[in-house]
């Protein structure tokens, strides 16, 4: 079975030396990295397979490029990075939290066409997806048991109205637990029902501020995010936690308008904390994971619920009968219960609409 994956290159050329060689920003990167984690240019040469004289030779090479230094070495304190090495660290961490969900999606198209080219045609599970750290792991998971599938990211409400239209075999899409669940709810009904589909249970999860660490500014609440010194970061329009922002910040009667950057979007949780991280903004709102990862604080706001839609008739077919099988097994189940911020104590739980939501039904139909 092949697989794609594609990855980001950032290069960047003087144009004032047109015949100069380019910089290859992605490789300074990585070292960069390492010797933000261990302090040493040799350790860190070491862990990116570069020699010690060629390693410096990249670093003094991007300092003539940009005009600064990049390594600020204190006796007995090893080498740090300076302010400009620190920004470009963070500016590769944005362009790969931006970027991933398109690539990962092209590189499944890819997949699907060159399988097809290659006389190859084998039944696939076609997922689509609101992003979210679980479902890359079950991504992971599904490659490593060898199952065939399409994943492609996109928004909540996307997703479920391309299973109704039958443009995917699944759907990913998250609901809040306790007031707002209804609010959102009612974003999916127009496409799911109970005598065609099912749910299958990934995970609850938090959701809530990302901020930098050591707050700050003291942002704890979602009123704090109209105050006139804090930048904020959203999700884009239409993904499932944009909508519920939108409804926690109506229901306490916060305009939008007042807070500063409400209109700028990124489409993952990852994409968000990168932001913040490297200093464009100075809160946003997703999931724990996100913030942890990218060594944000994070304050707690909201926990809600995120499943994958099925046709019931599908779920023991060809195409979807190995995916479902790795979302119901427990090796899995831990998998997502090692995210921070998730609770996979039900993963794998399969359920009719009327189980997952019985404020909105009728007697519960247990499926498995």
């Amino acid at each position: 079975m092949i697989r794609i994956s594609i990855h980001p290159h950032l290069q960047i050329r003087d144009d004032a030396s047109p015949g100069g060689e380019a910089l290859d920003v992605s490789r300074l990167v990585a070292l960069l990295g390492h010797i933000e984690e261990s302090g040493s240019i040799s350790h860190s040469a070491q862990a990116v397979s570069l020699s010690y004289r060629y390693a410096w030779g990249i670093l003094r090479d991007a300092e003539a490029l940009f005009g600064g230094p990049l390594i600020d070495k204190t006796r007995g304190r090893g080498s740090a990075l300076t302010p400009l090495a620190q920004q470009l660290v963070w500016a590769s961490k944005r362009i790969g939290a931006r970027l991933s969900p398109t690539l990962d999606s092209l590189a499944s198209e890819l997949e699907i066409e060159l399988k097809k080219l290659m006389d190859q045609p084998e039944a696939t599970a076609r997922l689509h997806a609101s992003h979210g750290f679980a479902v890359a792991a079950l991504r992971d998971f599904l490659d490593e048991q060898q199952v065939r599938h399409d994943l492609k990211y996109c928004g909540s409400v996307e997703a479920v109205a391309a299973l109704a239209e039958g443009a995917c075999d699944i759907a990913g899409f998250h609901v809040p637990v306790g007031e707002f669940e209804h609010g959102m709810w009612r974003h999916f009904t127009t496409w799911l029902k109970p005598d065609t589909h099912c749910l299958v249970h990934l995970a609850v999860r938090s959701q809530g501020l990302f901020v930098r660490p050591d707050n700050p500014l003291g942002i704890h609440t979602l009123e704090d995010l109209t105050r006139r010194e804090v930048r904020f970061v959203n999700r884009q329009v239409g993904s499932g936690t944009r909508l519920l922002l939108d409804l926690m910040l109506a229901a306490r009667g916060i305009d939008t308008a007042r807070i500063e950057g409400y209109s700028n979007g990124e489409f993952t949780h990852a994409a968000v904390a990168a932001y913040i991280g490297s200093g464009m903004a100075d809160v946003g709102f997703g999931v724990e994971t996100a913030a942890r990862r990218f060594g944000l604080a994070f304050v707690p706001v909201i926990k809600e619920r995120y499943f994958f839609a099925i046709e019931r008739a599908k779920l023991r077919s060809a195409a979807l009968a190995g995916a479902v099988d790795a979302l119901t097994s427990e090796a899995f189940r831990q998998r997502v219960n090692a995210l921070p911020g998730y609770d996979g104590t039900l993963t794998g739980t399969v359920l009719t609409l009327k189980e997952a939501f019985p404020d909105y039904g009728a007697t519960p139909q247990r499926l498995r």
